[in-house]
């Protein structure tokens, strides 16, 4: 692979790491501590601040900001990082802030995702693989994000919240409680409206496992009994269906946050 093509206009700090094949364009800045991966292009104007580390091939629009100090009145300055994986797309205006003391030091996202205008990462959050920001979504601090999400814009994420692996949350919706794998949320404030079953028809799940977990779905959340005695039960009835575990493994685990339901007869 060739040499890295850096714009006369760009700084590149002492120390960062550039590699080969990558393209620093017009008046981007990258920091003394910044990793650059192979093939990236910083197309102008984008900033790479702190000990951020970018994967390979991923393409990065004007005005990004990436690894600047996160937005936490508590942070003094401590030494934290911001990884983003290879493959990704990261749109104008993106903001994605590195860790904190509070929450372990570290932000991290996967390959193959892609940010669209002006969403935010913020401190401490862990996003996963080929997931999907849609403009203006704003992810506060602390947060999990599993595979294959998909955020609608003008989304709003409550901090420490989780968002299960191939989820759903429709645009302009606020969520401020904890988001099941598979399940689609909507609204303001955000309720479970189903599962995403077009995101699973999207990846091929076949009609037999999505035909289960709509009987786990009904059952989890149906009016009898508590939450944690359905789970019990769905978690028997449905041993060895790995999505269905899944779901149970997620609600067990709990968190800060209360689980997403769906409103009151509507499951």
């Amino acid at each position: 692979m060739s040499k890295p093509e850096i714009h006369p206009s760009a700084i590149v700090e002492d120390g960062a790491r550039i590699g080969d094949g990558a393209i620093v364009g017009p008046f981007s800045h990258v920091g003394a501590h910044a990793v650059i991966g192979e093939g990236c292009h910083l197309i102008s104007h984008v900033v790479v601040a702190g000990r951020t580390t970018i994967g390979a091939r991923t393409r990065i629009f004007p005005f990004a900001s990436l690894g600047h100090e996160p937005q936490d009145l508590k942070f003094k300055g401590e030494v934290s990082t911001l990884t983003i994986g290879a493959d990704c797309l990261i749109r104008e205006g993106v903001t994605m802030n590195p860790g904190t003391a509070g929450g372990g030091l570290v932000t991290s996202v996967g390959d193959r995702c892609a940010f669209l205008a002006n969403s935010h990462v913020g401190h401490d959050c862990v996003v996963g693989n080929n997931v999907i920001f849609s403009n203006n979504v704003m992810l506060a601090g602390h947060c999990t994000v599993g595979d294959f999400v998909i955020i609608g814009g003008g989304a709003a994420i409550i901090q420490f919240a989780r968002v299960g692996a191939h989820a759903f949350l429709g645009g302009m919706s606020a969520l401020e409680n904890d988001l099941i794998p598979y399940g689609m949320a909507l609204g303001n404030r955000a309720y479970l409206s189903g599962l995403n079953i077009i995101g699973l028809q999207r990846r091929g799940f076949p009609r037999d496992e999505i035909h289960s977990l709509r009987r786990a779905y009904r059952l989890l959340f149906a009016q009898e009994g508590t939450l944690s005695e359905r789970v019990t039960d769905v978690a028997a009835e449905f041993a060895g269906h790995a999505a269905i575990e899944e779901i149970v493994a997620f609600i067990r685990a709990g968190g800060k946050r209360s689980v997403c339901t769906p409103r009151e007869g509507s499951a």
